[in-house]
């Protein structure tokens, strides 16, 4: 964590643990053009459904484990047998649809790498290949869902992909940089190219 930073140039949302900074400081909002890593946000986004992003992230660790680094040719291969051992590793968010999805997800991600060259290209395209920089001032400001967010989750549902709702997809483009939503105060936002 960057010490030389104080609490009140962060976005007041991280600051509840030394985790939730870390996690601002070093990856939230950073552009990600890597396919594994963007599988990995979805998983985790759509593990984090109906719980908190914290939840997750204390859980990160075991999650690289439990789904193969999250390698997606490898988690398409996960059989009935493997997901029961999955249900049973307190490690993970142990819910069966998620679970379940996670596979599922797993196939339709390569799909789209196969159709697009890569999951980076098609994703990217719903912002035109660069962050959409946003300038909020508060986090009331910071919407949960836009009209781009709802676009790529129709059209992530059209291919099959689950737990993939506007709002998860909004946090995803969040988290993997596709938009700027660091407030103008925290420090982060002028780095990742905000003005």
């Amino acid at each position: 964590m960057s010490a030389k930073h104080k609490d009140d140039e962060r976005c007041p949302w991280c600051l509840g643990s030394d985790m939730y900074r870390e996690y601002h400081d070093r990856e939230w909002g950073v552009p990600v053009h890597d396919d594994r890593k963007l599988f990995e946000f979805l998983m985790l986004e759509g593990a984090q459904a109906g719980l908190s992003w914290s939840t997750v992230l204390a859980k990160r660790e075991n999650y690289r484990q439990a789904f193969a680094d999250f390698d997606p040719e490898k988690v398409v291969r996960f059989t009935p047998a493997k997901i029961q051992k999955l249900l049973e590793n307190p490690g993970i968010i142990r819910n069966r649809l998620k679970v379940e999805s996670a596979v599922s997800n797993a196939h339709a991600f390569l799909k789209i790498q196969q159709a697009f060259g890569s999951f980076d290209r098609y994703i990217w395209n719903f912002v035109d290949g660069e962050p959409v920089q946003n300038a909020w001032k508060t986090l009331k400001q910071v919407p949960a869902t836009t009209a781009i967010s709802d676009a790529l989750s129709k059209d992530l549902k059209k291919r099959g992909f689950r737990f993939v709702g506007s709002t998860i997809i909004y946090a995803h483009m969040q988290a993997t940089g596709m938009v700027n939503d660091h407030l103008v105060s925290c420090y982060r936002h002028a780095e990742l190219g905000g003005s």
